[in-house]
């Protein structure tokens, strides 16, 4: 292979050979390196994945450990109306039964979660629309029944 052939800042055989022959052998082994602390062997180890790295500078990352806040269930809940809400739902109005039902439901998780105020405005909300609903059920039976009786049998 020629020389001249070569592109310009390609390398020769002779520097490449230079590079992969150390000319000075490596340090000897220091037991503290410079700009390294000590080592105390009576300090205890730190353990966990976050210590402090093995180069001096290095930051020290402390992870706290995960909190985790519970409500604890109402001491004198709140009553859901559930089995009232069913029964309108069922025998009495049902579009309101089901809202009943809804609110009814939403007080019972607002108990156990802890939340005072939430469960007392459901449950007055459910217990409202399930006493409406049982009037609109009273008052469309007796309407049934007046129409039922009264109307069409004096035809």
């Amino acid at each position: 292979m020629d020389p001249s052939n070569q592109p310009p800042g390609a390398w020769n055989s002779s520097e490449k050979s230079g590079m992969l022959q150390p000319t000075s052998p490596p340090p000897a082994y220091q037991d503290n390196p410079a700009g390294y602390p000590t080592s105390f062997p009576s300090q205890p180890v730190p353990q966990g994945p976050y210590v402090q790295g093995p180069y001096p500078g290095q930051s020290v990352v402390a992870v706290q450990p995960a909190v985790f806040v519970t409500a604890a269930p109402l001491a004198n809940p709140e009553p859901d109306y559930l089995c009232y809400s069913i029964f309108t739902m069922l025998c009495c109005c049902f579009p309101l039964g089901i809202a009943a039902l809804v609110f009814s439901c939403s007080t019972r998780n607002a108990n156990y979660s802890g939340q005072q105020v939430l469960a007392e405005k459901n449950s007055k909300t459910a217990r409202t629309l399930n006493h409406v609903s049982v009037a609109l059920g009273i008052f469309f039976t007796v309407l049934f029944i007046v129409l039922e009786f009264v109307v069409f049998k004096n035809r």
